[in-house]
């Protein structure tokens, strides 16, 4: 109760702060919207709970009509990620992940920085197709196993959790921020970005990432050994041979169908449609892997977190609040356009350490759009930069469910998180804001 109290206490502030700028809806919105993210960050309630509110306070309070409201919950982006959530739980039950992971163990060399590097990549290839927490909570004790020395415990860890985040951004089902990304631009009528162009885009920035992430960690452990080897799989089980070769079909659709403009035009499949009936094909028995049981393991708090940002939004550009805010940032439309990213990058990666990427890209994203129409850059090149950066969190545990968890191991001190995280975080604006004008202004 008494978190409640602090958050309902610390929204009533944020509304009175607001009327100084805004008008009294939008300062409404405005405190609402604290309240949510508050309550997100400290927990008071479950975060399915808090992430239905809007249901209720927003035509409450008047920002946006029930009708206006619901309809986010059930946004074409949703069936996309439960697709996906079927295809990983599926992957979970015959431990194929455990398979592959072992596997991609072996490709480095048995020393400190190649286990690291091990790790990194592994966590990062995972996390694209699984849930970064999954991740996390599968690769953290393969990590703690491999030596005693507590240094090198502590950067095995940081590489898992890192290499968490950098893999969220390689697939749109990787992250919540991606998904809400392809939502807005959905409502927007902006061009879509489809699966396979999504990789062609980030699998570079995530490359560069995962060889200057490891390298960092790697620094001062050239005397460390390991203590223990991997034990292996041998060889795949019958079930887990089928579910790869659906897996491998998946793939295989999303490549037929992608466009290659002015090329190839792909087979004109919704890839909401794909992904979900590929989720929903491991439910057919002889065929399949799942009971109607297992969707409970669905994690639906998370489908009501992307109804809640999809909400927020909406809620921003309908009330006029995005423009409003857009109107305060114009000074920094008369920047180059290098600098405005740069500024964008930096904004979005700072202020994603201390509260939900998820909550942060949903109030971002349209106040991006709306300065991005007035300073007359590329929609899509600085919406994107917006969206990955609010994945790479790296300096506090509170920022993503991996750094979560490695901290939790107890082999990771909170000052070493952040002094590690503050330089990636520095590597990260600069990287992508290159990535932005080097490649993506080419290829968007």
């Amino acid at each position: 109760m008494k978190n409640i109290f602090i958050s309902i206490i610390a929204s009533a502030l944020f509304f009175f702060v607001a009327t100084n700028f805004f008008n009294t809806q939008h300062s409404i919105l405005i405190a609402l919207i604290a309240l949510l993210v508050i309550l997100w960050t400290n927990e008071a309630l479950p975060i399915g709970v808090v992430s239905l509110l809007p249901i209720v306070l927003f035509p409450a309070f008047g920002v946006l009509d029930i009708k206006d409201t619901t309809v986010n919950y059930s946004n074409t982006t949703i069936f996309l990620f439960m697709g996906g959530f079927m295809i990983a739980i599926a992957t979970q039950k015959t431990n194929l992940h455990k398979y592959i992971s072992n596997k991609l163990l072996t490709i480095f060399p048995s020393t400190p920085r190649g286990m690291i590097f091990s790790l990194a990549f592994t966590s990062a290839l995972l996390s694209s197709v699984l849930s970064n927490s999954t991740t996390a909570l599968l690769l953290i004790p393969i990590a703690i196993f491999l030596t005693e020395n507590m240094k090198f415990k502590a950067r095995l860890a940081l590489s898992i959790a890192y290499g968490c985040s950098i893999g969220g951004i390689i697939t749109p089902i990787g992250t919540p921020p991606n998904l809400i990304l392809l939502g807005f631009m959905q409502q927007h009528s902006l061009e879509p970005i489809a699966f396979i162009q999504w990789i062609f885009l980030t699998g570079p920035l995530a490359l560069v990432m995962l060889i200057i992430i490891p390298f960092l960690l790697s620094i001062g452990l050239s005397d460390v050994k390991l203590d223990n080897k991997v034990k292996l799989t041998e060889k795949l089980l019958p079930n887990q041979k089928r579910l790869l070769f659906i897996l491998l079909g998946l793939i295989i659709t999303l490549l037929v169908n992608s466009k290659i403009e002015p090329y190839y035009s792909g087979l004109g499949l919704n890839e909401t449609a794909i992904l979900l009936s590929f989720g929903l094909l491991m439910f057919v028995p002889k065929v399949g892997f799942l009971d109607w049981e297992d969707s409970r393991n669905i994690p639906y708090e998370i489908i009501f977190l992307f109804g809640a940002g999809f909400t927020i939004a909406a809620a921003f550009s309908k009330t006029g609040l995005a423009a409003v805010v857009a109107n305060y940032m114009l000074a920094l439309t008369d920047f180059p356009t290098i600098a405005l990213i740069l500024m964008i990058a930096a904004l979005i990666t700072f202020t994603t350490e201390v509260t939900s990427n998820t909550a942060l890209i949903s109030i971002a994203l349209p106040i991006i759009y709306s300065l991005g129409q007035v300073a007359k850059i590329d929609m899509t090149l600085i919406l994107m930069v917006a969206t990955i950066c609010a994945s790479y969190a790296f300096m506090l545990p509170i920022a993503t469910p991996p750094n979560a968890i490695a901290m939790s191991s107890g082999a990771v001190k909170v000052r070493e998180m952040a002094k590690f995280g503050f330089i990636i975080n520095i590597f990260a604006i600069l990287i992508v804001t290159i990535t932005a004008l080097v490649y993506w202004q080419y290829f968007i």
